[in-house]
């Protein structure tokens, strides 16, 4: 599974075993809570910010938005203003960035928002936005400013889409992360369905 450079790699260590003679399977997982698709957490850039069992549910399910964009590394304003983002709360959006799951790791030549492109989408009401790739925010960017916007706004932030096979267009989300408390961000199951 790809992870996010510098992020803990995941581990998958039998714990017990059918074949050693123990009553059952049972494995070890160990990964890092932004592993995967996942949630961001305001407490993951905000000191002080909520937690995980603090993401209102019903931003998690409900319509979205999925919408395509062909920018090339960093999606401006302008991009997102050609989307039909009225009366949306949801918004995903699937890039090129779609085609690097195929490479089976990490690369840092991926499409993420731009400060002005997050601005706008929290004037616009959006309380949802997701990615297909493991950051929204570009690579090094200095304090984090994409993250730190979308989450003081309030926006949640969802990273990690498989979108290739999604046209655009109106889906019903359900997004459940694993229910662990006190934590920054969570591995979840995303699931588009008509």
């Amino acid at each position: 599974m790809d992870v996010f450079e510098g992020d803990p790699e995941v581990r998958i260590t039998p714990h017990l075993e059918l074949a050693r003679g123990d009553p059952a399977n049972v494995s070890l997982l160990s990964l890092g809570s932004h592993t995967g698709t996942h949630l961001d957490a305001p407490a993951h850039f905000l000191a002080g910010g909520g937690t995980l069992e603090q993401v209102s549910l019903d931003v998690l399910m409900g319509p979205a938005l999925v919408g395509e964009l062909a920018s090339e590394r960093l999606i401006g304003r302008a991009d997102l203003e050609r989307l039909p983002l009225d009366g949306q709360t949801r918004l995903l959006l699937k890039t090129r960035n779609s085609a690097l799951w195929a490479l089976g790791r990490f690369s840092r030549d991926y499409v993420a928002l731009g400060l002005d492109a997050v601005r706008y989408l929290a004037e616009r009401g959006i309380r949802l936005v997701g990615i297909d790739y493991l950051s929204i925010e570009a690579l090094d960017a200095p304090g984090h400013p994409v993250h730190r916007v979308l989450l003081e706004a309030g926006v949640v932030i969802l990273e990690g889409l498989c979108l290739a096979g999604v046209e655009p267009g109106v889906y019903e989300l359900l997004c459940l992360a694993l229910p662990v408390k006190g934590i920054d961000g969570a591995p979840c199951r995303a699931v588009l369905t008509i």
